[in-house]
């Protein structure tokens, strides 16, 4: 849960590294997003961005093994906290992606590891109002995201990994079913929604520990299904400028951002909402991309420090302004997560509500 008056930072970070493991010695490109509590002393998303930097450089164009004697993900995982606690950084949650396809989250002391399918296919909804384009044969490049959890009194870091592996090879048999076919062979009503109840279906049997299935229809929409409840999210974008105020001034070696400067704004909006019996999803992305305009239109291509409310320039006031707008027109919203830059900014969710 993301109460409005503990927001969350959230900053990205990435190495270069070999590591060693029965397959031999190989590279990557690690990836790295982190979340912290805004209290002191974790400063704001920038302080937390350059605290990501500082703990992984030693990771850096290394030989994993030499600093994680294992290398494996969650132990790396487990190596990344603990520098950012050792740095004083409030952290809520590390996530690595060590390829494309693949990676884990500690958050809480609890661990998932997660694998990344993708299968092209075409589909119809047949149950949307006349006119509407879903309801016209189309398709789509879906990617589906499996993620694992491990059990209690497991060895958390490494059930979670293998688990996952289990979940992927229990997918074997879908990718062929799914991929370069018509969903509607074997699916009436091929929401995003229903796909994923339909995977869920599928995999939990074989899967102990599936925690969630993830349908991304295009890279700006998705849904979640954790077996129970459904979320959607909805990505949008703007491009407006801004500036810190109340800061140290930046030819002075403080802060740059007191200058006049600007960010390309993106955004995922968040919604939890029960599962339309008729036509079999949550909420259309259409209808959460138009509920969203007014919204948008304020911010977009504006200077923010000019709108009542966004004076300070600070994206955590600019994350809960655009949640408190936004609420209203979408009551089913749960939370915001909101970049100036890839991975760097903000997660805020209304009071008492959680998010996906």
């Amino acid at each position: 849960m993301y109460p409005m008056n503990e927001w969350l930072y959230t900053a990205e970070g990435g190495f270069e590294a070999a590591r060693r493991n029965g397959r031999g010695l190989h590279g990557h490109s690690f990836a790295v997003r982190v979340r912290a509590d805004n209290h002191p002393p974790a400063g704001d998303h920038e302080t937390l961005s350059a605290t990501l930097t500082q703990c992984l450089a030693p990771l850096d164009y290394a030989l994993v093994n030499d600093v994680v004697e294992t290398g494996a993900d969650p132990d790396l995982a487990c190596w990344i906290h603990g520098r950012l606690a050792e740095a004083a950084v409030p952290v809520r949650r590390v996530a690595l992606r060590s390829a494309p396809d693949r990676g884990v989250v500690l958050e809480a002391g609890a661990w998932r590891a997660w694998r990344r399918f993708r299968f092209e296919a075409a589909h119809r909804l047949p149950h949307v109002p006349a006119g509407h384009p879903c309801g016209r044969m189309h398709g789509h490049g879906f990617e589906v995201i499996l993620e694992a959890e491990a059990a209690a009194g497991e060895a958390a870091g490494e059930a979670a990994w293998a688990r996952a592996e289990a979940a992927a090879r229990a997918w074997r048999p879908l990718q062929e079913q799914l991929h370069h076919h018509c969903l509607n062979d074997f699916l009436e009503n091929p929401t995003s929604e229903m796909l994923a109840a339909w995977i869920w279906a599928r995999l939990e049997p074989e899967a102990p520990g599936l925690a969630r299935v993830r349908v991304h229809e295009t890279e700006h929409s998705g849904c979640v299904f954790d077996g129970r409840r459904y979320a959607i999210w909805k990505a949008q974008r703007f491009e407006a400028a801004t500036r810190l105020r109340d800061v140290a001034a930046g030819s002075a070696g403080g802060d740059r951002r007191d200058r006049l400067h600007g960010h390309g704004y993106r955004l995922r909006l968040h919604l939890v909402k029960d599962l339309d019996a008729v036509l079999g999803w949550t909420v259309d992305y259409g209808d959460v991309k138009r509920a969203f305009e007014p919204v948008l239109r304020r911010l977009d291509h504006y200077p923010l420090y000019e709108i009542d409310g966004l004076e300070d320039g600070a994206v955590a006031t600019l994350g809960r302004w655009i949640v408190a707008r936004t609420l209203p027109q979408l009551p089913w919203l749960s939370r915001v997560d909101l970049y100036e830059r890839p991975g760097c900014g903000v997660i805020c969710a209304p009071e008492e509500r959680g998010g996906p």
